[in-house]
């Protein structure tokens, strides 16, 4: 009995410091601002991991980003490289709507990828299908991008399922020239 209240509580708490947040309004007044129909044009490389919910390293990945536009609508392709020799490609549609809002989608998301840009910082959320092992789990992704500089952007993404955190992404995103390349297995 016990045993099952304790769990109880840990659910509870996990629960709810999982949906506490920093509002985006908080960056409307920082700088640089995050541009990203500017930053994500070109093509520029990215290198990030995945911890599980203990924070232990699962994954680590390099990825090669190409971003095209025409007016108010891009392309963004990516080929992510993982460090066990798997090779993932995603091509993200997206599309620039008023007031710093975007709308995307790619082959593995469910529905559509919403999108809002304050100052420095961008927040995406979406839906994601994930493989793992001989089955596929959709699960919910609030993705927190901030501009460093006019090359560096740093990313921050928790994975949810039923709202409780299963696992974090850290991205960093470099467009300086000369631009690097991901190491092939």
């Amino acid at each position: 009995m016990k045993q099952n209240l304790k769990l109880a509580v840990i659910f509870c708490l996990a629960f709810t410091l999982s949906s506490c947040t920093t509002p985006l309004e908080d960056y409307q007044a920082t700088s640089p601002q995050l541009d990203i129909q500017q930053y994500f044009s070109g093509k520029l490389i990215a290198w990030g991991m995945v911890q599980d919910y203990s924070s232990k390293v699962t994954r680590r990945f390099c990825v090669e980003l190409d971003g095209q536009w025409q007016d108010d609508e891009g392309l963004l392709k990516e080929v992510f490289y993982f460090d066990d020799g798997e090779v993932t490609y995603r091509n993200w549609q997206l599309t620039k709507l008023k007031q710093g809002k975007y709308l995307g989608g790619a082959e593995d998301v469910v529905g559509n990828a919403r999108g809002q840009q304050r100052g420095f910082a961008f927040q995406w959320q979406y839906d994601l299908l994930v493989p793992i092992d001989d089955d596929v789990i959709k699960l919910s992704l609030d993705d927190w991008m901030y501009q460093i500089d006019e090359y560096r952007v740093f990313n921050r993404t928790k994975m949810q399922k039923f709202g409780v955190t299963v696992a974090e992404l850290t991205i960093f995103f470099d467009k300086q020239l000369p631009l690097r390349t991901c190491p092939r297995a």
